[in-house]
């Protein structure tokens, strides 16, 4: 857990430290596309890549690192003071993107052998870097979701109808990898089921079952509640047993079950994100200044109880999606979000032109990195590939995925799926 708040600190901060340090990174107008691929190029080189450095080879210095970079930041924002009155909604966007260029960079390294063993998807319990990346997905959806904001819910008809490109999508996902063989460890979700249907599943929940969001806190609190006592009378027992039915329920039990745990850790982010984003505040900086602080007492809240949870109740369990998974999922996420709000105190702080790209077609930089992640599998033996070749294929796979979004932004392209 220690680990995860190092990465967790060094992530945003490289966001972060280019406008400190001045650094040019915002396209501005988008005038011209060799101007704009200057931009994207720029933010790769100074913020991208390292982040891929410190997720293989720089792994061992992580700690060292996070206080490295944290250092000059602060002394930054100290020299400053706030002047941004729209800063929120940047910082929301930055998170997002944040949480979106870890998962999509991890999910081709870990199949290299420069990715630590220890950053990857555990068996059965524990809080590894991957462990965290469909926690945060439902996590980040619900913090800006339709409930968060007060706005009306659809029915369920509509819900169904807007979550149809998240079951195509997972029934693609099945079909394909059923089609050309792709390893997929049944031990995760079960023979069926995947991230896409999890999705969906926590979606039309929401809409089927309407719960103001005022309401959405406690009942969340009370299902994760509930669910861990059934964890505990038996259902992990049966949840973690190799043992399985024909039928479909037995088959993708992991995947069915946890969508309870993962309904739970939505509620609790709607009712988080309508209270740290769109309560009812007199002024966007007061706002901003507001939300900042609580954010950080709700981290390291959320951190300590994820401590004490995980060593008197149940060790974190991503395969279950237990009670202490739910709040090492948002100690992580809110940690990284209240560093992104740092940016308060960067003088002239703008977007940067790759992650307002990122931000505009979200789920498809995702499906493309499953593409391209898929054929490089296809292509070569990741496992036996050296370092440095490993490395120069993940740098380049970065810079095709992210210029590729460039352009999609750069042409007004925007992906909506729902």
């Amino acid at each position: 857990m220690i680990e995860i708040v190092a990465l967790s600190t060094i992530v945003p901060v490289l966001m972060l430290l280019p406008h400190s340090l001045g650094l040019p990174t915002s396209a501005g107008a988008k005038k011209s596309w060799a101007a704009y691929l200057v931009m994207i190029v720029s933010y790769l080189c100074i913020v991208i890549v390292p982040i891929l450095l410190f997720l293989t080879i720089l792994a061992g210095w992580t700690y060292e690192f996070a206080i490295l970079l944290l250092v000059p930041l602060l002394f930054s924002c100290k020299r400053s003071r706030e002047e941004r009155p729209n800063s929120l909604r940047q910082s929301i966007s930055s998170y997002r993107v944040a949480m979106m260029v870890v998962t999509c960079l991890c999910i081709l390294a870990v199949d290299f052998n420069i990715f630590p063993r220890r950053y990857a998807k555990t068996e059965t319990y524990g809080s590894s870097l991957m462990d965290l990346g469909v926690g945060s997905f439902v996590l980040a959806n619900a913090l800006v979701s339709r409930e968060a904001r007060n706005l009306a819910t659809p029915n369920w008809k509509t819900a169904i109808t807007s979550t149809s490109p998240l079951i195509i999508l997972g029934i693609g996902r099945l079909i394909s990898t059923t089609v050309v063989n792709y390893q997929v460890h049944v031990g995760e979700y079960g023979v069926h089921w995947n991230f896409f249907f999890t999705l969906a599943a926590v979606a039309i929940l929401t809409s089927v079952i309407r719960i103001p969001s005022k309401y959405c806190g406690v009942l969340g609190s009370l299902i994760l509640f509930g669910y861990q006592v059934w964890l505990s009378l038996g259902l992990r027992s049966y949840l973690l047993s190799d043992k399985r039915g024909p039928g479909i329920i037995s088959q993708n039990k992991e995947g069915i079950f946890s969508v309870v745990g993962y309904w739970g850790m939505y509620l609790v982010g709607v009712q988080l994100g309508s209270y740290l984003f769109f309560g009812c505040q007199t002024t966007p900086s007061r706002s901003s200044r507001w939300t900042r602080n609580r954010l950080y007492i709700l981290s390291i809240f959320f951190w300590i109880l994820t401590v004490v949870l995980d060593k008197h109740v149940e060790r974190v369990s991503r395969r279950t999606c237990n009670l202490p998974y739910v709040t090492a999922v948002i100690a992580q996420n809110l940690q990284v979000l209240a560093l992104l709000m740092l940016s308060d105190f960067i003088p002239g702080y703008k977007s940067s032109a790759l992650v307002e790209a990122i931000n505009q077609n979200l789920l498809a930089t995702f499906l493309l990195a499953n593409l391209l992640t898929g054929l490089v599998n296809m292509l070569m033996d990741t496992l036996n590939a050296s370092s440095v070749v490993s490395l120069v294929v993940l740098i380049g796979y970065a810079f095709v995925l992210c210029i590729t979004i460039g352009l999609t932004h750069f042409r007004g392209i925007r992906l909506k799926f729902w």
